[in-house]
């Protein structure tokens, strides 16, 4: 199984909360960590900033495409940022427990 690290921001703690809920009660993601961030961004033609919240979602890559589903079902934003990388080295027993949390085919 590879694992993977999914960012998206949100525009509101509540807002995270609720999809990160979501994508743990549908074992889409082991543990979604909820960081403040303020974003500098360029948004139709115009440079934007904003306090958000960001999502980092621990998952494994064959998930990538139902957590990505389900983040944009339940975003407020038109364009929600939804990207991964994969963790190359982690501790055994953490990456054990990663993926005895998620959904398997």
């Amino acid at each position: 199984m590879r694992h993977i690290i999914m960012l998206s921001t949100c525009s509101d703690l509540a807002e995270a909360k609720k999809i990160a809920r979501a994508m743990i009660e549908k074992r889409l993601a082991a543990c979604i960590n909820i960081f403040p961030v303020h974003s500098i961004f360029r948004w139709k033609e115009s440079i934007e900033e904003s306090d958000e919240q960001l999502l980092v979602i621990k998952t494994s890559s064959t998930l990538f495409k139902k957590a990505s589903e389900c983040i944009k079902s339940l975003h407020s934003y038109e364009v929600p940022e939804i990207i991964s990388t994969e963790i190359k080295q982690g501790s055994r027993p953490y990456l054990k427990w990663l993926e005895d949390s998620v959904w398997k085919d």
